[in-house]
């Protein structure tokens, strides 16, 4: 079954105001982009589809996964992958604890082994092969979006989401990031929806753009 992300009849509120209104569906390797500026709804709208919507926003409608209503589970259950502006690494794991951190448990401990090899095949795929071992502070930026990236892919989630993950980067690492990402989630046939405020990411993104306004 082809995979598919699905906004059904969403009216979102801030108290009492009607903050959007989003009818969207989103296949596997689509990015799908919502711009606006701040207060617009952008991260209130990644909020509702992780179940995370903040006191003081209500809303209506309806989140799908694979054709599955998933919109009264609990974030965990919903195996929507966020990456963030901000690699949220922790400091006291290397690198490959990093990425095994969020990959999905197996009760037979079977596995060891297996997850160092499938983090190092990834590491490789990214450009950080030999890097499992490294301390993440001792990473620059563009190397910690990478693990980032790999921690979300890993945990093998059924969509992501973007949070403006490249707007800490400088404008070649940007760029750089920006295809790493987007080509791993067309590889990976991942559904995704963008919040940025950058054009050159719309841009590089290569879907529909929705701009938001007040």
């Amino acid at each position: 079954m082809p995979s598919s992300l699905q906004i059904k009849n969403l009216q979102l509120y801030r108290k009492d105001a009607l903050l959007l209104s989003l009818d969207e569906q989103i296949a596997g390797g689509e990015i799908l982009t919502i711009m606006g500026p701040s207060g617009s709804g952008k991260s209130s709208l990644l909020n509702w589809l992780t179940g995370t919507l903040p006191h003081g926003f209500t809303a209506t409608g309806e989140v799908w996964l694979n054709e599955q209503n998933v919109s009264h589970l609990p974030t965990h259950l919903r195996h929507i992958g966020v990456l963030y502006q901000d690699a949220l690494l922790f400091s006291h794991l290397s690198v490959a604890g990093n990425i095994a951190f969020a990959m999905p448990k197996d009760n037979k401990q079977r596995d060891k082994r297996q997850r160092l090899e499938k983090i190092e095949h990834a590491l490789e795929q990214v450009g950080l092969a030999g890097m499992s071992n490294r301390h993440p502070d001792n990473l620059s930026g563009g190397q910690q979006a990478r693990v980032a990236l790999l921690r979300t892919l890993l945990s093998e989630p059924k969509a992501i989401l973007l949070d403006e993950p490249f707007s800490k980067l400088d404008t070649q690492l940007r760029a750089e990031t920006q295809q790493l990402v987007f080509n791993q989630i067309r590889t990976h046939k991942l559904p995704a929806i963008m919040v940025t405020h950058d054009h050159s990411d719309a841009e590089a993104a290569e879907g529909k753009v929705i701009n938001l306004s007040y």
